[in-house]
């Protein structure tokens, strides 16, 4: 089953004629509407027996339906589809080949991959904390991402700025007070870029990847970057929040794990293999 919405990555999916192309290869097609729910729409593709689950969207959605494809043991398969498809990049499924992602149903191989959670609800790139976070919930993210992150940064670590109240202790025991980004990874970002070819170099390390970043006063220094299974940050309010690039808010303590791996997924044959 691949649920298609045809409005992600500016249309993309309607231009190259995904659906069609699916239905050819045997594949069940539901295309989503905003007057639908996709979780309902997965409930009801599994109680008709669906034996894969696919998704061509953002990285939301991705991680709506990979969280139901691990709740059921079946295997997932991501067509990118959407604006960026980083979540594809580093499962190694060729961006630019929209048409051949769907041999992933047919003809493709499939390993296990780790996902990590907060606070009980998956996500497959990134939880991110401060300026990121803030930047997501602004109306005009989705179109000038850069200009809108570096104007929410120049606030939020401005002279007279007021930094969220986050409190988390890093892995050598030193207190990070009121750091002005946290961003937690399924598996950790790698620090060449943009020399690697991916933004991470594997999705299996079973470790979650933290970065923070401390207020320039902060006497720690500008910030760190380190690995661990878990992680707890704390707050003395609701924190607003991107998971996968949608804009959430979560109730503190915020508890992150890695679910090393949890996640069956399918993707299409390299030529090289």
């Amino acid at each position: 089953m691949l649920f298609l919405n045809p409005r992600s990555g500016g249309g993309k999916a309607a231009r190259a004629g995904l659906a069609e192309h699916a239905r050819e290869r045997g594949i069940d097609v539901i295309l989503l509407s905003p007057d639908q729910t996709l979780a309902a729409l997965i409930d009801d593709a599994v109680r008709r027996g669906a034996d894969a689950l696919g998704v061509a969207g953002g990285d939301g959605s991705l991680a709506v339906v990979a969280a139901a494809a691990l709740e059921h043991g079946l295997p997932f398969v991501c067509v990118p589809a959407g604006t960026r498809n980083h979540f594809a990049l580093d499962l190694g499924v060729d961006r630019h080949d929209l048409i051949g992602s769907l041999d992933a149903f047919t003809d493709g191989v499939e390993r296990l991959i780790d996902v990590a959670e907060v606070n009980g609800r998956l996500f497959l790139n990134n939880v991110s904390l401060g300026i990121y976070g803030d930047a997501v919930r602004q109306p005009d993210y989705r179109d000038a991402k850069a200009r809108t992150l570096l104007q929410t940064a120049a606030h939020v670590l401005g002279p007279s700025a007021a930094v969220d109240d986050l409190q988390l202790v890093d892995d050598d025991g030193r207190p990070h007070l009121g750091p002005a980004v946290v961003l937690v990874s399924n598996n950790p970002y790698s620090l060449e870029l943009p020399h690697s070819p991916r933004l991470r170099d594997s999705l299996d390390g079973g470790r979650l990847g933290i970065i923070v970043l401390d207020p320039p006063e902060a006497r720690l220094g500008p910030g760190r970057a380190w690995t661990a299974a878990r992680l707890e940050v704390t707050a003395p309010a609701t924190v607003h929040a991107g998971i996968d690039g949608e804009a959430v808010d979560l109730t503190p303590p915020l508890r992150f794990a890695i679910r090393p791996g949890a996640l069956r997924v399918r993707t299409p044959i390299l030529p090289s293999t």
